[in-house]
């Protein structure tokens, strides 16, 4: 097995706002399938492009360049310019052309980075607007058929600008007490439960021919780290549940894209299972990439754990996302002017959701670093 190969089911993290000499060496050598960036990656768009030119040049194979934009406080791209609304604000205000035109602007703004997948839209519904399990704002809706046909407008919308989305917190993360990225929530939702909500609203994203018109498929979707004892008696994440991601998610609802984890450096996994456990569980469980957005320094001892595992699990990972990026967008040219365009359209936008009054606001949760945005 090449190192060029194997590299390919990392999703991983990049350290600051340029690539040292030593990390670039790092990642030429890995050759990671894609990278994910953070806040502590952007200071100016003009850097960012550079940055993500960087990642692009040191690649053998297009990598898949990602980030978390999705509206409100989970929005990278707020450090350098306005903030979108979030996904409840959208779905309070209530009009779907408002939120297929944050879509529209999302993909725009990202192409002209070059991000090729946007890690939204959450597809999570929202039992209670103020529970403490990381969702708060982000939920497009309270009952199903709210939060299908709102994210359906923004994954569409974002899919016609050239960017891949990817549907998040598969089975469903609304019932999590505990945020994933202290320690492992249980989730008691009976199979009943999940089929009649989170499930109902997941597989209308499937593209399993029920339904789903085309841009209504996601491309890609993010397992999370909550356990579901009525999936696994013992104690272990949806994350690396063979039973969720391969059984429930592939064979059951029909999903053929792009799976991967949640980011495996959290207290949910962290604090349960060893490095090279973790990493064997993942591929074991069926999913195509593993997302390590901090421990950037053991990008080459996963490479080594990854090359040791089953060939049927390494090829069959490798088939998906080489399939995946077959669909991957180039960057469009960068130009301030093209940032400032797209950034006074994202405050357009805010004032048409929140009112000018509201919109001149950053709300107190936003003001400070939220455990969610995993600097």
């Amino acid at each position: 097995m090449k190192h060029t190969s194997a590299g390919q089911l990392l999703l991983i993290g990049v350290q600051g706002l340029e690539l040292g000499a030593d990390e670039a060496k790092l990642l030429r050598r890995v050759q990671p399938g894609g990278f994910i960036l953070f806040g502590r990656n952007i200071k100016t768009p003009g850097q960012l492009r550079k940055l993500i030119d960087d990642l692009r040049s040191l690649s053998i194979i297009e990598p898949i360049i990602t980030i978390d934009q999705e509206g409100g406080r989970v929005s990278r791209l707020r450090l350098i310019g306005n903030e979108p609304p979030n996904a409840q604000q959208l779905r309070d205000k209530g009009d779907i052309e408002l939120i297929r035109k944050h879509g529209e602007i999302t993909g725009d703004l990202l192409r002209l980075f070059g991000f090729n997948l946007d890690l939204c839209p959450v597809l999570d519904i929202s039992f209670d607007d103020e529970a403490d399990n990381s969702l708060r704002g982000r939920c497009y809706g309270k009952t199903v058929e709210q939060v299908i046909r709102n994210a359906a407008a923004f994954n569409s919308a974002l899919r016609v600008a050239g960017v891949a989305s990817c549907g998040k917190h598969f089975p469903g993360y609304s019932a999590a007490v505990v945020d994933a990225h202290h320690s492992l929530p249980k989730i008691d939702r009976t199979r009943k439960q999940l089929d009649r909500e989170e499930l109902a609203v997941f597989h209308a994203f499937t593209g399993d021919g029920s339904g789903a018109a085309k841009n209504d498929v996601v491309d890609s979707m993010m397992i999370c780290h909550g356990w579901y004892p009525c999936f696994e008696e013992k104690k272990r994440p949806a994350s690396l549940s063979h039973r969720v991601v391969t059984q429930l998610l592939r064979d059951e609802l029909g999903f053929d894209g792009l799976v991967m984890t949640d980011d495996l450096d959290m207290g949910a996994i962290l604090n349960e299972y060893s490095f090279d456990e973790m990493l064997r569980l993942t591929f074991a469980a069926g999913n195509d990439l593993a997302m390590i957005c901090h421990r950037i320094d053991k990008a080459e001892e996963a490479l080594g754990v990854i090359e040791k595992l089953p060939l049927k699990q390494i090829n069959r990972a490798l088939e998906s996302v080489a399939a995946f990026k077959t669909k991957v967008q180039p960057p469009t040219k960068f130009l301030e002017s093209a940032f400032q365009k797209l950034d006074d359209a994202i405050w357009k936008l805010r004032v048409a959701v929140l009112g000018e009054e509201r919109a001149a606001e950053r709300s107190p949760e936003n003001a400070a670093r939220s455990p969610v945005e995993r600097y």
